[in-house]
């Protein structure tokens, strides 16, 4: 259960990242009330999964899958740059996520 609780706080890091740009610094009223409670939310669970899980672990892993959610959203979002070397450098964190995992 605590995977489970570790993968859906990054996605809730992936939703509040990205509806923290969307709030123009907080100016914007839905977006920021969508930030302040997903973020809530994968605070919440990432707590609960480390309660089972590693620290390291379960830092590395919700931040890896926040780096790489957020990184695909900014390229399909916000046309961010899509280059070789950044797409090898996400490819790097994926293999730090599934290593983790299957390390663990």
């Amino acid at each position: 259960m605590e995977w489970l609780y570790l993968f859906a706080a990054g996605l809730f890091e992936i939703v509040w990242a990205t509806s923290q740009k969307y709030s123009q610094g907080f100016t914007r009223p839905l977006a920021t009330l969508i930030t302040l409670v997903t973020a809530t939310a994968s605070f919440v669970l990432l707590g609960l999964a480390m309660k089972h899980l590693h620290l390291g672990t379960a830092y590395a892993i919700w931040t890896g899958i926040g780096i790489l959610g957020t990184s695909v959203l900014g390229i399909l979002l916000f046309g961010e740059p899509v280059t070789l070397l950044r797409l090898s450098f996400m490819a790097l964190i994926l293999v730090g996520i599934i290593g983790l995992k299957l390390t663990y």
